[in-house]
């Protein structure tokens, strides 16, 4: 069975945002959903069960690399980094995203005033 569009609009966006938050540098799991949150203040909260699919994905894609490394508490995790096709990756998604954001914004600047 396939995905809606509404799926791959969201699935599309976690991705895009998992790779932007590796340009910072290599991640695990927990921090990777910590910035997210906390970028957006607290407006996107990043569930286990989206975050280490969409991390499998990516990293089936070629998108991001993994390895095992300790963590700030000296345990064994698993770290995330962005590749080069990761990069090229994160720079069609941003601007596939600024054109949608550009489209809605004039559909709801064209739109006028919202009725209730």
């Amino acid at each position: 069975m396939g995905r809606s569009k509404k799926e791959e609009l969201l699935l599309g966006t976690l991705d895009m945002l998992i790779l932007r938050t590796l340009v910072m540098g290599p991640a695990h799991g927990h921090t990777i959903a910590y910035v997210i949150e906390h970028t957006s203040e607290e407006v996107l909260q990043i569930e286990q069960g989206s975050l280490y699919p969409a991390l499998h994905r990516l990293e089936d894609r070629g998108w991001v690399a993994s390895y095992w490394g300790p963590s700030e508490n000296n345990r064994k995790a698993r770290f995330y980094k962005l590749t080069a096709a990761g990069r090229r990756r994160l720079t069609v998604e941003t601007n596939r995203w600024q054109s949608m954001v550009e489209a809605i914004g004039r559909v709801l600047g064209h739109a006028g005033r919202v009725v209730e």
